[in-house]
């Protein structure tokens, strides 16, 4: 049976624009279920949106809230390539993963892809993005369409496992420098000879610097490692 947070989420644009005060979609969805926010939050769902909600759970339509922004046509990300920085800043931000570029070279909006979540724009530092209607007069569900907030969520899902996979990625590497560098720490000290007061002095400095070093790497494998199982 699907849970009255999966009904409302699947009533949900999925443009994930953040607007509605939560991380994404699916958060706004569990907290209207859990009635620990109002079903007016939405400004690329509209009025009609509302309506919708207002069904699902039996609230009363109310007027979308204007914190939260006002309802308005589609539009999609334009990059000026003539301004682009190839900062990637956009593209760490993107829910959809619509925009193309690596670092240094100039990046560009997959049109189809773009929610027009507006998340893009305040990160950019040489302020090369704009965003520019697509719908004319038509807004919220009007402007939108079931097939696109479909879209839109297969994409942000599939970016939500890409970006877990990379972590954990990143988390095994991490793992295996540090338990490179605790078997370096682990080899001995070796003298020639006896060694000297002055030698021993300083690997007695040298042991409890190995000491340090090695309750710090032993915390980063630690994290590594608890990364990877999350």
């Amino acid at each position: 049976m699907i849970s009255l947070a999966e009904r409302i989420n699947d009533a949900l644009p999925q443009t994930q624009c953040t607007r509605c005060g939560f991380p994404d979609c699916k958060a706004y969805a569990q907290a209207i279920a859990q009635d620990n926010a109002p079903i007016n939050q939405c400004p690329p769902g509209g009025l009609e949106g509302v309506a919708v909600l207002s069904k699902i759970t039996g609230r009363p339509v109310l007027p979308l809230n204007p914190d939260n922004g006002t309802e308005g046509p589609m539009t999609v990300a334009v990059i000026d390539e003539a301004w682009c920085i190839g900062c990637t800043l956009c593209l760490k931000v993107c829910p959809t993963d619509a925009i193309l570029g690596s670092n240094k070279v100039m990046h560009t909006v997959i049109e189809a892809a773009c929610t027009g979540c507006d998340l893009c724009l305040p990160v950019c530092p040489v302020d090369c993005i704009e965003m520019v209607p697509i719908s004319n007069e038509r807004t919220g569900w009007s402007a939108w369409s079931p097939a696109l907030a479909q879209q839109a969520r297969q994409r942000y899902e599939a970016r939500q496992l890409r970006l877990i996979e990379e972590d954990k990625q990143h988390a095994s590497r991490q793992q295996s420098k540090a338990e490179m560098k605790l078997a370096d720490l682990a080899t001995p000290t070796r003298f020639n000879a006896e060694p000297t007061t002055e030698e021993a002095m300083s690997a007695v400095d040298a042991g409890k610097e190995m000491v340090r070093k090695r309750a710090i790497i032993e915390a980063a494998l630690a994290k590594a490692k608890a990364r990877q199982k999350s």
